[in-house]
């Protein structure tokens, strides 16, 4: 049997995963799993490949967490999603990027930190009702959806000396839900729609969300591919999120291809169509810069 690793955390208690579902199929393909919390002392060169799969709290330490990123490529192993897309991918400002590349995003304002008087200005700037969010994050934690009467203490406080990105809230979210694509090494698998529960506006599942498996629209696949075709090559996988606007167009709301969650269950072929584009991406020859570790 070859090793693998999925890169988890010290406890899911408060989390639902799904990632045991692969692990019959990659065993049917010759791969052994195991899963190791990010913040374990491990040898990494026990294992072929990790795939980056559940620490999902990441987001408390991120340079402890890319220090472990780099430990991993160090030691030999192929690392999923590599460490050139992780360093790419952690701080949200790579939205700018896809932007400028051609991708519609939710309009975004960008800002250092959160004052009341920049607060006034995001309202006259996106409308009656925002969101602010930190730019590096996950889980929708420290995630504040505000009017001008809300109390923004919170946000205020959170953000007095933090970086923030700032979003009109999309009422489409809360109406006809968040739209998730699944690719695995570049082709197309499944999708979901994720509504978040009455009063909110989360759609994760630890938010009392709700997940329903859909066939997307054709401008919906056309969209994700755009969205693609502006990321980093060789993924193992990846997760656009979309929402629809007002005027009727789909708007990335993110791109997950560090940890996202693959919501295996919605789509019962959706395992093995993982472990098999696993089998092809571990095994695929590396480029001469990655292979002499440039």
């Amino acid at each position: 049997m070859r090793h693998v690793a999925f890169l988890t955390m010290d406890s899911l208690e408060a989390f639902v995963a799904y990632d045991h579902l692969a692990v019959a199929p990659l065993r049917a393909r010759g791969w052994d799993v195991t899963d190791v919390p990010w913040r374990a002392d491990v040898d990494w060169s026990r294992f072929e490949a990790v795939v980056i799969r559940t620490p999902w709290d990441y987001q408390d330490a991120p340079e402890d967490f890319l220090a472990v990123l780099e430990a991993i490529e160090a030691s030999g192993a192929r690392l999923a999603n590599d460490l050139r897309a992780v360093r790419w991918n952690l701080t949200k400002t790579y939205l700018r990027e896809m932007e400028a590349a051609g991708v519609t995003i939710v309009p975004t304002t960008w800002g250092e930190r959160l004052t009341p008087e920049a607060l006034d200005g995001l309202f006259r700037q996106h409308g009656s009702e925002i969101v602010i969010k930190p730019i590096v994050g996950a889980n929708a934690d420290n995630a504040f959806r505000l009017t001008p009467e809300a109390d923004a203490s919170g946000a205020l406080r959170t953000f007095a000396a933090k970086r923030f990105m700032a979003q009109p809230f999309v009422r489409s979210v809360v109406e006809r839900g968040e739209f998730s694509l699944f690719f695995f090494h570049g082709a197309y698998s499944h999708a979901i729609l994720k509504t978040p529960a009455p009063r909110d506006f989360r759609v994760q599942e630890e938010h009392g969300g709700t997940i329903r498996a859909i066939q997307p629209e054709p401008s919906l696949l056309e969209a994700a591919d755009r969205a693609l075709a502006a990321a980093p090559e060789e993924l193992l996988y990846a997760r656009p999120d979309f929402v629809r606007m007002p005027d009727g167009t789909w708007a990335l709301m993110e791109l997950e291809i560090i940890e996202p969650s693959l919501y295996f269950p919605y789509d019962a072929a959706s395992p093995e169509r993982f472990a098999e584009a696993f089998v092809r991406w571990v095994d695929r020859p590396l480029a001469p810069e990655a292979a002499s570790g440039g």
